[in-house]
């Protein structure tokens, strides 16, 4: 259960994340008001995931599914472009997540 709250939070990383974009520095209030909750919603369910798994690990994994889930809905949302090393370079962080996942010990 500890990996769906980090994998949850990670996904409310990147909603806070296009949340934030979406305010315009803070001068819009229904998009400021969604990057606070996804805030609070996302360390709250950091914090959850961190009572069974290590911080270095979490913390990884965490920014890595923010990190990558930003980069895609910012190409999708905002028309960001995305080049072939770009495209690399991310899959190479969701590489890394699936690794530190696939290779942690059993709870």
């Amino acid at each position: 259960m500890h990996w769906v709250y980090l994998i949850a939070a990670g996904l409310f990383e990147t909603f806070w994340a296009v949340s934030l974009k979406m305010s315009h520095g803070f001068s819009r209030v229904f998009p400021t008001i969604m990057t606070v909750v996804g805030m609070a919603v996302s360390f709250y369910l950091l914090s959850k995931a961190l009572k069974f798994i290590p911080l270095g690990m979490g913390y990884a994994v965490w920014t890595g599914i923010g990190a990558v889930g930003t980069f895609v809905s910012s190409i999708i949302l905002f028309h960001d472009s995305c080049t072939i090393g770009q495209g690399l370079c991310v899959f190479l962080i969701l590489a890394g997540i699936v690794g530190l996942r696939v290779l942690s010990p059993p709870s």
